[in-house]
């Protein structure tokens, strides 16, 4: 069996880690499946949005140690390469990341590779780099300090403690908990709702907002008016009063 599952829907795609019996420890096995699975969404024009998940009781428990630590295992920063994180900025839809169990050190990693967060109850996140005497390559030492404070950030990397789903969403790491049987049906109807959206705008929006992050508030605000001015160049009256009987439809369609 496949160590990664993908499931296509009408619109998006569920991609699960499928090593329950390790917590979906990132054996290399898994990393060429995940690859391949993120690759596939990638190609496919009718996948707009994925929904990362684990199956069983951890979303991922980071890098298989039992196979780092092994003879026959490869040189650790061969290893430490990112193309699990590669082929989930090489995406362009936004990425839901739904965390339904323990979420470690390279999971934690990958859940901050999504662009939201929902988490089931039984959630938990940590960072064991330090504990394990790795350092973070795939983004959590600078995504997580501007995500909820450098503060916090490093309380999480410094005691490799563990951050259970509340507090979790009180420090603004997940944008919603929600019951362990709930999380699928959730992250789903959140994709459902993206795909609503009109694709080459929410193409673009990802790249306003990620771009845009990096940038001083002045230069952003700037940066955004001129690729509105240029988007609205192109766009038709009829395009924009099609796309507005379709709001008004759905709204409709969702109040009865």
């Amino acid at each position: 069996m496949s160590t990664v599952l993908l499931e296509k829907h009408d619109g998006y795609a569920i991609v699960t880690l499928n090593r329950p019996q390790s917590m979906n420890a990132l054996s290399r096995e898994l990393r060429r499946d995940f690859v391949a699975a993120f690759t596939a969404c990638t190609e496919d024009p009718d996948i707009r949005v994925v929904i990362l998940t684990g199956n069983g009781k951890a979303f991922c428990a980071g890098f298989d140690l039992k196979e780092l630590g092994s003879s026959a295992a490869d040189n650790s920063a061969e290893e430490a390469d990112n193309i699990v994180a590669r082929a989930m900025a090489a995406f362009d839809g936004p990425i839901i990341g739904a965390i339904n169990g323990h979420c470690i050190t390279g999971g934690f990693e990958m859940a901050l590779a999504c662009d939201i967060l929902i988490a089931s109850e039984s959630a938990r996140f940590a960072d064991t780099h330090a504990r394990v005497g790795m350092l973070p390559g795939w983004g959590l030492s600078q995504k997580l300090p501007r995500l909820i404070g450098l503060s916090r950030a490093r309380e999480i990397a410094f005691t490799g403690a563990p951050v259970f789903a509340q507090q979790a969403y009180e420090w603004g790491l997940v944008n919603h908990v929600v019951a362990d049987a709930d999380l699928l049906p959730r992250a789903a109807k959140m994709a459902q709702d993206i795909c609503c959206c009109v694709p080459a705008v929410l193409s673009e929006y990802q790249v306003l907002i990620k771009d845009g992050y990096s940038m001083s508030l002045e230069k952003a605000l700037l940066w955004e008016e001129n690729r509105a001015i240029q988007w609205a160049k192109q766009a038709s009256a009829s395009a924009i009063e099609e796309r507005r009987q379709g709001v008004l439809a759905k709204g409709r369609s969702e109040r009865d």
